[in-house]
């Protein structure tokens, strides 16, 4: 069975750094397409980085390309979010997937909130 376990959401100021962490579960991870989505209060989930599983490509949002880093090691296990210069808009909380044989699998999420 597979699981993903977000952590490290945080309350943070405006300006502040996060790093979120998700550990995967009961199924290896290398090689398989990874990524982080958000979903704030109201609105619809939305991407935020995604990782290929083969050559590590990246892609970002353009709301937060060159705020966000994301990486994986999949030795342990595990993706990660590196998160600097956050704004209000990006509290939501935060979900982290993967995608294996056509199917995407979902932690629980954690809440990241940024103000003031």
């Amino acid at each position: 069975q597979v699981q993903l376990v977000e952590s490290g959401g945080a309350w943070v100021q405006p300006g502040g750094s996060l790093r979120l962490s998700c550990a995967a579960s009961g199924t290896i991870i290398d090689g398989y397409n990874m990524g982080w989505y958000r979903q704030a209060t109201g609105k619809q989930r939305e991407l935020v980085a995604t990782i290929t599983g083969r050559t590590n490509t990246t892609v970002y949002a353009n709301n937060v390309r060159g705020r966000v880093t994301i990486s994986r090691d999949n030795a342990k296990k595990t993706l990660s979010l590196q998160m600097n210069s956050l704004k209000p808009e990006d509290t939501a909380v935060y979900y982290c997937n993967v995608v294996r044989n056509f199917t995407a699998y979902w932690g629980q999420g954690t809440q990241v909130t940024v103000s003031s």
